[in-house]
């Protein structure tokens, strides 16, 4: 069993950059007294944001059918039967990977009839090369902060014990931030032919953090 002195330090890193993908939440929402009615204007609706969205090629990288809803809404006194309309809603998921669309993107989908859109979310990819090298940092901070405290003792580093990541953090999240009604850019009926103005767009920097935790023989330290 080693009696070596041990040094235990936690390494950190701090990356900025900019987002690589931005994601939307598009809904489309219709309401009818009757439940087929309904159902065939939310497929078309739905249709007209689909054909949208593939129009823009290879900048959509990806749309993703979410939650897709017909619900009945029932007078107030829901007495059986007592239905007054029928709602239906069909959620798509939308990666936009190309940012100089986009502002035109989200102003055409908001000009949709029936449409609701939430975001951008700015994001980096899951294998992004940024979430990398902050680990990287991370590691040599904690040998920086290891080699500072042993030749402050006047002692010097020998060899790693152990090395455990306690994981990256970034604005992104990995995940959707989906909308749960009506709120973002929503799209009325129109009877305008003309597109509308585009958005101008400042893509949010993203800031990825990561930890490491090590521990470090070294050799004895002269505290004389």
């Amino acid at each position: 069993m080693s009696h070596a002195p041990v040094i235990s330090v936690r390494g950190e890193a701090v990356l900025e950059a900019p987002p690589e993908i931005a994601r939307l939440s598009v809904n489309v929402q219709v309401q009818e007294p009757d439940r087929r009615t309904a159902l065939d204007r939310l497929t078309a609706a739905n249709r007209r944001c689909l054909d949208l969205l593939a129009s823009y090629g290879t900048a959509v990288e990806r749309a993703e059918t979410g939650d897709l809803y017909i619900t009945p809404l029932v007078k107030y006194r829901r007495r059986e039967g007592d239905i007054r309309a029928y709602q239906g809603t069909v959620r798509t998921k939308v990666t936009v990977a190309d940012f100089t669309v986009l502002g035109e993107l989200i102003t055409r989908l908001a000009d949709l009839e029936r449409t609701t859109v939430d975001g951008p979310n700015w994001a980096l990819r899951h294998d992004s090369p940024v979430h990398a090298r902050a680990a990287e940092q991370a590691a040599h901070a904690a040998v920086e902060r290891a080699r500072r405290y042993a030749t402050a003792l006047g002692a010097s580093l020998t060899d790693l014990i152990e090395l455990s990541d306690e994981g990256l953090n970034g604005r992104d999240d990995h995940a959707w931030m989906l909308a749960e009604g009506p709120r973002g850019l929503a799209a009325a009926a129109s009877d305008s032919a003309a597109e509308p103005e585009a958005l101008d767009l400042s893509p949010q920097i993203q800031r990825v953090t990561a930890s490491v935790l090590a521990r470090f023989h070294s050799t004895a330290p002269d505290l004389a």
